[in-house]
């Protein structure tokens, strides 16, 4: 996970998200604030955008066809090679909902993922996201 990567100079971010116009949007405010970006449909082809691309951070949508956000939540964190990459959830789903949801997994039978290293409600707007995404990636952020 090289911060920096070989082509955006702040990182390499991914966007996760089926709906077009919201990944696009999400894609072109990272692109203006200087960081390489690649793009996926559904978390199915997140996984496999992610280990090619080997981003710093993903931005992730919940409610996805194919495989859904919490599902490619879970295999980032499995993956050796991809468990250190940032995780910031894009979802209409209201914040303190995806809490609980988070916490009933973790209750529950097997594992529940790591929690995401942030949140961002949907409509995003543009420094809302770069904001959170600057916390998530800065050196020694938790």
């Amino acid at each position: 996970m090289g911060t920096g990567g070989t082509g955006g100079a702040r990182g390499r971010v991914l966007v996760v998200d089926d709906e077009m116009h919201l990944r696009l949007f999400i894609k072109a405010v990272f692109e203006s604030a200087g960081y390489e970006t690649a793009t996926a449909r559904d978390g199915e082809e997140g996984l496999a955008k992610a280990r090619a691309f080997k981003p710093d951070l993903v931005s992730l949508d919940l409610m996805m066809p194919n495989q859904g956000g919490i599902r490619l939540l879970t295999e980032l964190r499995r993956d050796p090679e991809l468990q250190a990459v940032k995780v910031l959830v894009v979802s209409a789903i209201e914040g303190a909902t995806f809490q609980h949801s988070l916490a009933l997994l973790a209750a529950g039978p097997g594992s529940a993922p790591a929690p995401p290293d942030g949140y961002v409600e949907k409509p995003p707007t543009a420094p809302l996201l770069l904001r959170e995404a600057e916390r998530i990636l800065a050196p020694g952020a938790a």
